[in-house]
C-alpha cells in the first residue's frame, strides 16, 4: 500500500481517513494516509480538539493542509450532527451501519474501542479503494426530513407508555380480583369497589391507582394531540412528503397513521432507484443459503427498518380486506389462501414486499396499485 510520501512524489490525490468511534465521554479517533494508523482519544464533542488532531494527523503523515479528509462512523445514538459538523468543514463523511462492521475471529472476545476503530479505518479503506461491500453507507436525513419524523416517533412512544400505565392499572385490579377496562368511569366507582372476597381497596392502592391514572391521561391527551397536529397540517394545502401522504391516504384501506410512518420515515428522503433498494432497506429481500448443491431462501433478511417492515405487515392483512379485488390480493390467495397457517404467514411477508413496491410506485408515479380502489 503506497504511503501518503509516495503520493506525494507519483502526483497520487492525498487522502487523510479518520475512523470514529463514539461512546459517552470519549471518541477514539484512528487516521491513516494508506500506511501505519495513528490513534488517539478526545472529550465526547470536542470540535476544538478534533480539528487539532486532524492537523496532527496531517503532519504526522506528510500530507498537504488542503489534502481530501475522508471520515467515518457508526450510525448510532449520536444521530447525524456530528456528519453535519464534519462536512461543514470540508470533510467527506461516511455514516454506516454498524452491522456492517466485520469482527476478526481472534479479536471477538476483546471488545474494546481500540479494536473497533482499527478495524472501521481498516473497512475504509477498503470502501475507498473500491470494495464497495465492505461498507453499507447511511443515507443521511436532511435536518428538516429528520425532524418530519418526530410526530409519529413521539407518538409511537406515548401509546408504549398508555399502554404500560394501563396495564399497570389492571394488574393493581386484578391482584384483588377485580377485572375493569381503564376508563374515566373507573375513578368515579373507585370507591365504591371491593373484591369479590367482600373487602374494600386500601387507601394506598387507591391513592396509586389515581396517580397512575393521572400518567395514562396525560398520554392519551398528548397522543390526541399529536394526531391533531398531523390532520392540520393534511388539511393546510400540504405539498411535498405531506402530499404524498395525502396520496396515500385516497387509497382505501391506508389511514393516517400508516401514511405517515410510509413517507416521513421511508419515501420523502431516501431517493431509491429501484425496488431491490426498496425491499433491502426494508429487510424484506430473501436471505439465501446456498451450500454444495443445495440452493435455498431462509427467509427474509430483517435488516433494514424494523418500524417499516412491521407496519407494512399489518397493512398487508388491512390490504387483503380492504381491496379484495386488487391485483395483490388475488395474487395473495391464488398461492397462499388454501395453505395452513405457516404458509398464509410466509405469504403476507411476500405480499408486504410487493405492497411496499406497489406503495412507492404510486407515491412516486402516480401509478395506482392494480385493481385498488380509492376511498370515496
Amino acid at each position: 500500500m503506497a504511503t501518503a510520501l509516495n503520493q506525494q512524489d507519483s502526483g497520487w490525490e492525498q487522502v487523510l481517513y479518520m475512523a470514529l468511534e463514539l461512546s459517552n465521554s470519549k471518541w477514539k479517533l484512528a487516521f491513516s494516509a494508506g500506511d501505519g494508523i495513528r490513534k488517539k482519544s478526545l472529550d465526547a464533542g470536542d470540535l476544538g480538539a478534533l480539528d487539532r488532531e486532524i492537523g496532527k494527523a496531517k503532519q504526522r503523515f506528510r500530507l498537504g493542509e488542503d489534502c481530501r479528509v475522508v471520515s467515518v462512523y457508526e450510525a448510532g445514538r449520536d444521530g447525524f450532527w456530528i456528519h453535519r459538523a464534519l462536512a461543514g468543514r470540508g470533510i467527506e463523511s461516511l455514516v454506516v451501519d454498524s452491522a456492517s462492521i466485520e469482527v476478526n475471529r481472534k479479536q471477538r472476545r476483546a471488545k474494546t474501542d481500540n479494536v473497533d476503530v482499527e478495524a472501521l479505518i481498516r473497512q475504509l479503506m477498503r470502501f475507498a479503494g473500491g470494495e464497495k461491500r465492505a461498507l453499507s453507507v447511511v443515507r443521511v436525513p436532511t435536518v428538516e426530513a429528520e425532524d418530519q419524523r418526530r410526530l409519529h416517533r413521539e407518538r409511537q412512544r406515548l401509546l408504549t407508555e398508555r399502554g404500560a400505565h394501563s396495564a399497570r392499572i389492571q394488574s393493581l385490579l386484578i391482584a384483588h380480583g377485580i377485572r375493569r377496562r381503564v376508563s374515566p368511569q373507573l375513578l368515579e366507582e373507585l370507591e365504591e369497589l371491593q373484591s369479590p372476597a367482600g373487602y374494600p381497596l386500601g387507601e394506598d392502592l387507591k391513592a396509586e391507582i389515581r396517580r397512575e391514572y393521572e400518567r395514562y391521561r396525560l398520554a392519551h391527551e398528548q397522543i390526541l394531540g399529536l394526531e391533531r397536529t398531523q390532520r392540520e397540517r393534511l388539511e393546510a394545502e400540504p405539498s411535498g412528503a405531506l402530499q404524498q401522504v395525502s396520496s396515500l391516504l385516497q387509497l382505501r384501506g391506508v389511514g393516517q397513521v400508516t401514511s405517515w410512518v410510509l413517507v416521513m420515515e421511508f419515501f420523502a428522503w431516501r431517493g431509491f432507484r429501484n425496488r431491490r433498494e426498496l425491499a433491502a432497506c426494508a429487510g424484506l429481500t430473501p436471505t439465501p443459503y446456498s451450500s454444495g448443491e443445495m440452493v435455498r431462501d431462509q427467509g427474509i433478511s430483517k435488516a433494514g427498518n424494523r418500524r417499516i417492515r412491521t407496519l407494512l405487515v399489518e397493512l398487508s392483512w388491512l390490504w387483503l380486506r380492504y381491496q379484495p379485488n386488487s391485483a395483490l390480493t388475488l395474487w395473495y390467495q391464488e398461492r397462499f389462501a388454501v395453505g395452513g397457517k405457516r404458509m398464509r404467514r410466509i405469504g403476507i411477508v411476500a405480499l408486504a414486499r410487493k405492497l411496499l413496491v406497489a406503495l412507492w410506485r404510486y407515491v412516486e408515479h402516480g401509478e395506482i396499485p392494480q385493481g385498488a380502489v380509492l376511498s370515496a
